[in-house]
């Protein structure tokens, strides 16, 4: 016992000395800093309560301690690190020249791919700790922002850290990067590497990237035949639309499982999803988890619970009580169930209706010059980004257009004006094209029998009976002021109405999510305090955008944060 408080008094002056900006102490003295030193001793405590015949005693309190230190460790949670590809990079190209070895930046990936293998060979360090410092002509401040990353996580103790997430990856040589900064930085523990595929091009590219690192013998060594590999929703959904997202999260993930089985890789899928259907989010968690690839989940199923949603399906005992037991009831029966997997033919129409959907999509969003204009001043995306409603910086790059957003207002704009126009955009192209051609029964077929494809288009059904274009008419009416933008948002609305004609069409019902008879229900009751709010906010925002007086732009600002959290709340697994 005293050994444990001891071990509770210096963690309440470690985070006492965080919290002020005081130096961090050594631990002074004789204290647990890893799970298994206080698993070994509590373990030693059962044994001895059996040995001596008090068995009820040790199976009561004592083992469910036991299993709660095995479960949480020291530290509660382990929280991962993530960082963005171009980062490492940036960073190792700093070294390179400060070293005299060239660009590292601009080496092609065999040449990065020679060098790093030969680094990590050779254990030889780069840099003393800090020395990045004493340059500050070769090494920008990202760079050593990166760096001293790494040099925290060296320091930290046992457990602490879980994953290093690595965004944006796109090759190889992405992940031996952090591998090689890890080691480069003293992590005596290296943190599992992580990669996430984002875009569309990186979803498809992304089996090649892991063949190759599996072939590499510095690299497959180092991993223990474990593999976890991170698959983004939000992002892929953003570049190419929902309906070609879906397809190619589904196809990359069987691909990778393929590539881990031939070099007899364990593999694990980390799911990046949002709350919101287009960030990959479903409500119904169950049949989500059942319409991933077969032999994909195995069951093991990690997925990020994020913003609202964490509150939703957490925030008190009984939610949380309820979502773990759907989340383990659908991991056994998606590895008990027997499910059909996608035909050669209906593989040909799944990469019709992507190619379709993708070209609508990106044809609205990335080839129309009057988009951008239009989604700035038909949303509130300029104003949530001054508005401390987000973890991370609204975009990735501040001066950058729609393809910087990050997912997240990007999403959360289009609920806000009721159109939720990411989640439904080309799809009624596709379905439109493939019902009008000789695939119009296949198409059916599918619906009918694929559990997958038919979850896609219920979640679109239901976003679609959500929206309200008539009250996104009135954003456009009220805040956008050039023509040719308002064109396009009554072009958007026709779009979404054949949507629907489409989707309904394909499913056989007469109206909208006819079937979910507790979502119609609820639209009816919330709907009349939902439209009000948005008249409120429109009227804010209009206000906000011809404001010159700082005291009325406070006041506003307060007005609109309510009325986003309004209509955030009322539209729920789409806020």
């Amino acid at each position: 016992m005293d050994k444990l408080k001891r071990t509770a008094d210096w963690a309440r002056e470690e985070l006492d000395a965080v919290h002020n900006g005081g130096p961090r102490n050594e631990p002074d003295g004789d204290i647990y800093l890893n799970k298994a030193d206080l698993i070994d001793e509590l373990m030693l405590m059962h044994q001895s309560l059996y040995e001596t015949g008090n068995e009820i005693i040790a199976d009561k309190m004592l083992t469910d301690i036991i299993r709660n230190v095995s479960t949480f460790g020291l530290t509660l949670v382990q929280l991962d690190i993530r960082q963005e590809s171009d980062r490492h990079a940036e960073a190792l190209d700093c070294i390179t020249r400060y070293l005299g070895l060239g660009s590292y930046s601009q080496w092609d990936e065999p040449t990065r791919l020679s060098w790093l293998q030969k680094e990590l060979s050779s254990h030889r360090p780069f840099l003393r700790p800090g020395e990045w410092n004493n340059d500050s002509d070769i090494f920008s401040a990202t760079a050593v922002d990166t760096l001293e990353t790494f040099r925290m996580i060296a320091e930290q103790h046992d457990d602490s850290l879980g994953a290093y997430v690595i965004s944006q990856a796109t090759s190889a040589s992405d992940v031996l990067a952090v591998l090689l900064l890890q080691r480069d930085a003293g992590v005596k523990k290296p943190l599992r590497v992580v990669p996430l595929f984002e875009t569309l091009d990186d979803l498809h590219g992304a089996a090649d990237t892991m063949d190759t690192l599996f072939s590499l013998p510095a690299y497959k060594g180092s991993i223990g035949g474990k593999q976890e590999v991170m698959i983004g929703y939000s992002d892929s959904a953003k570049d190419a639309g929902r309906l070609a997202a879906s397809w190619a999260q589904y196809e990359t993930q069987e691909k990778l499982a393929g590539v881990a089985a031939k070099y007899d890789v364990d593999l694990s899928f980390f799911h990046g999803k949002g709350g919101t259907v287009g960030r990959g989010g479903n409500p119904a968690t169950f049949n989500a988890i059942l319409a991933h690839a077969p032999d994909t989940v195995n069951g093991y199923f990690r997925v990020t619970e994020q913003g609202e949603m964490i509150n939703q399906n957490f925030g008190h005992h009984d939610r949380a009580e309820r979502t773990l037991d759907i989340y383990t009831a659908a991991v056994l029966a998606e590895k008990l169930t027997e499910r059909p997997r996608p035909t050669e033919e209906w593989r040909n129409v799944m990469k019709r209706l992507s190619d379709v959907s993708c070209e609508a999509y990106r044809g609205i969003v990335r080839g129309d010059e009057r988009f951008v204009p239009y989604f700035r001043s038909a949303t509130p995306e300029l104003e949530l980004s001054s508005l401390n409603i987000g973890s991370r910086p609204a975009k990735r790059n501040a001066t950058g257009g729609v393809e910087s957003l990050r997912a997240i207002p990007w999403n959360f704009s289009w609920t806000q004006t009721r159109l939720n126009l990411p989640t439904w955009l080309g799809v009624g192209e596709a379905i439109n094209e493939v019902l009008n051609s000789d695939d119009a029964d296949t198409l059916r077929t599918m619906y009918a029998e694929w559990g997958s494809f038919q979850t896609t288009v219920d979640l679109v059904e239901m976003v679609l009976a959500k929206s309200e274009p008539g009250i996104a008419a009135h954003y456009d009416k009220i805040l956008v002021k050039d023509e040719m933008a308002k064109e396009l948002g009554q072009h958007v609305r026709k779009i979404h109405a054949e949507t629907e004609n489409n989707v309904l069409d394909l499913t056989g019902h007469t109206t909208l999510s006819e079937d979910n008879v507790t979502l119609r229900q609820l639209m009816q009751v919330r709907n009349r305090y939902v439209d009000c709010l948005n008249i409120l906010q429109v009227e804010t925002l209009s206000r906000l955008r011809s404001s010159e007086d700082e005291v009325e732009q406070k006041k506003l600002n307060d007005a609109l944060l309510t009325t986003i959290t309004g209509i955030a709340n009322g539209m729920g697994n789409t806020g």
